[in-house]
C-alpha cells in the first residue's frame, strides 16, 4: 500500500535531517519506492502495513541515525484523498486556498478537550476537526495565527504536524503517481 508519513518539527531549531539520508533511513527499514517533498519532513512510500507500530519503528531508527525524537504520522493514499475531498472550507464562498492548513493527529483527540476546545472564543481564525484532521483557516495568515500546531498539540494533549493546503495536494498527487 502506498502511504505517506509526516514527521513533526525536522529541519527547525537544530533538528537536521537531509532528505538523502531520509530516504536511505526507509529503504533500510525494508520500505519501497521512497519519495520525498520538501525539508519539512514528508516521505511516500510503500509497506506491507500501516499502523502505529510502523510509525513508531520510524521514530525509533530516526532517534538511532540522527539523535533525537521526531514524531511520525502516517496516512494513506486513500486516507489523504478522503482529507482533501471533504475539507469544508473548500465548500464556503470567499475562501482563500493560501490560507488553509491541514493538521494531521496522531490520534483522534479526546472528546471531552476537544468539546471544550470548540467552547473557547479563539479569533479570526476558524477550525473544524474531524477524526484525526483539523481543517484550518487562517484569514491573517498561519504565522500570525495563534491557533498553530503547537496550540492543538497541547489542548487536545495529542501529536499534531501542519501542512499547508497547496502541500497537502501535492503530496496526495504524487501518491497518485507511486505505482
Amino acid at each position: 500500500m502506498i502511504l505517506l508519513s509526516l514527521l513533526r518539527g525536522i529541519n527547525v531549531g537544530g533538528r537536521k535531517v537531509p532528505m538523502a539520508d531520509l530516504r536511505i533511513l526507509y529503504e533500510e527499514l525494508g520500505l519501497k519506492n521512497i519519495t520525498t517533498y520538501i525539508q519539512s519532513g514528508n516521505v511516500i512510500f510503500e509497506s506491507k502495513v500501516a499502523n502505529k507500530a510502523l510509525e513508531k519503528k520510524i521514530e525509533k531508527k530516526i532517534k538511532v541515525k540522527f539523535g533525537f525524537d521526531v514524531s511520525v504520522i502516517t496516512r494513506t493514499k486513500e486516507e489523504l484523498n478522503a482529507v482533501i475531498k471533504e475539507n469544508p472550507f473548500t465548500k464556503e464562498n470567499n475562501i482563500e486556498l493560501e490560507k488553509l492548513y491541514v493538521i494531521f493527529l496522531g490520534e483522534i483527540p479526546d472528546p471531552v478537550l476537544l468539546k471544550k476546545l470548540i467552547e473557547s472564543d479563539l479569533g479570526p481564525e476558524r477550525f473544524i476537526v474531524c477524526g484525526k484532521t483539523i481543517y484550518l483557516y487562517c484569514p491573517v495568515g498561519y504565522g500570525e495565527a495563534k491557533l498553530n500546531n503547537n496550540f492543538f498539540e497541547k489542548k487536545l494533549k495529542v501529536v499534531a504536524t501542519t501542512r499547508n493546503w497547496r502541500t497537502t495536494n501535492i503530496l496526495l498527487d504524487m501518491m497518485k503517481g507511486v505505482s
